[in-house]
């Protein structure tokens, strides 16, 4: 048996944030079923950070997070957010809704989008208008998980990947498919899409979280075009989004396609769908796809992360839910962790930004385990 403070499974961002903000207050051990940390959603993101995504909630921990990435994890990038003639309301809207926390928005025009993203198609049956945010910032991925990583080494944790739970015992005790077990009086549920399925393997009530599937393509720029300056571009609704990516341009249809707990792979209605996206919104033919992919997004009912105790069940702790959020709030996902888990202040001027302690914590969702899962809004 090997002993330690706290378990944390998952070696997603959500798992290996939480641990890392662990990591001072006790020995840490996380248990990541895959051979590579991040293997799943962490792994499969668009990397991106901004303000477009989520209700006023998701924005706080995203607004507190950006001055507290590592060194080298999050470069400045611009967000271009457009609208066709039909989306200009939604526009509008979400224009409102970041200037709550951004000070750099700026609406610009057809000149204006074409000059930062020179294949977008304007005009009649196009993008006529759209909302600018010099301010967005691109995230290292890998980095970032790798350096959670080494913060938890560092303080005499073990990260350790290839280690799938079959078992979980009250206590908490956990045992993997080789045999091993680990024991904790503090059992982090970290484990994404997967997260309902270990509650229920410790005897747990799930909070009815929902994966959805999301596919990206990579497709080649323009010849000879120097894309690195190229903003991050998205439609005001969920609808569409492409961004430079190491030299080519990745791009979404923003397909949420509700799965269970899986090794998510690219379906070709929907790797086509992004193809023909690709040439709707801009002026680029596609006549290969580089590369796709597909990845796991897992909500709550209302679409807000959660972190929390398990009621009745004594050192269980939540950090789940993060959806397509979790690597631009996982600063401040974690200080909230760290917060409920070792009775430290609530994380300073998180609550002034408008997520306190109701609005990410378990008792907002009163989900059964027999009940139905209900739609996501």
């Amino acid at each position: 048996m090997n002993g330690a403070d706290f378990i944390v499974i998952g070696g997603g961002v959500a798992g290996l944030s939480a641990a890392a903000a662990l990591a001072p207050h006790g020995r840490v051990v996380v248990l990541e079923a895959e051979e590579a940390l991040g293997y799943h959603s962490s792994g499969r993101s668009a990397t991106f950070s901004h303000y477009g995504i989520g209700n006023d909630t998701v924005r706080a921990l995203t607004a507190w997070s950006r001055d507290r990435f590592a060194p080298g994890i999050a470069a400045r990038a611009p967000a271009l957010f457009i609208a066709t003639e039909a989306m200009l309301s939604a526009l509008g809207s979400l224009e409102a809704e970041m200037g709550r926390f951004s000070e750099s928005l700026e609406r610009v025009g057809e000149a204006r989008m074409v000059e930062l993203f020179p294949p977008l198609r304007t005009g009649s049956g196009a993008a006529v208008a759209g909302c600018l945010d010099a301010d967005g910032l691109r995230l290292d991925s890998d980095a970032m998980l790798q350096a959670y990583a080494r913060g938890v080494r560092a303080a005499g944790g073990e990260v350790l990947t290839g280690r799938r739970i079959v078992s979980v015992e009250t206590g908490w005790t956990v045992t993997t498919e080789a045999g091993e077990a680990w024991q904790a009086a503090v059992l982090v549920n970290a484990a994404g899409a997967w997260a309902d399925g270990l509650a229920r393997l410790a005897g747990v009530e799930p909070l009815g979280l929902t994966p959805l599937r999301r596919t990206i393509v990579v497709v080649d720029p323009p010849a000879g075009a120097d894309i690195r300056s190229w903003p991050f571009v998205k439609t005001a609704v969920d609808d569409f989004y492409i961004l430079p990516e190491s030299g080519r341009l990745a791009a979404s249809p923003v397909d949420e396609v509700e799965s269970e707990a899986c090794d998510a792979r690219p379906e070709d209605y929907d790797v086509a769908l992004a193809a023909w996206k690709i040439e709707a919104y801009t002026t680029l033919s596609v006549a290969r796809i580089a590369h796709r992919w597909a990845g796991l997004r897992t909500f709550a009912a209302d679409r807000v992360p959660v972190a929390g105790f398990a009621p009745g069940a004594k050192g269980f702790f939540w950090i789940a839910g993060q959806g397509g959020y979790g690597l631009q709030t996982a600063p401040a996902m974690a200080a909230v962790a760290e917060a409920l888990i070792t009775g430290r202040p609530w994380p300073a001027g998180l609550a002034e930004r408008g997520a306190d302690p109701a609005e990410v914590g378990i008792g907002r969702l009163a989900v059964r385990a027999s009940s139905p899962r209900q739609p996501l809004p």
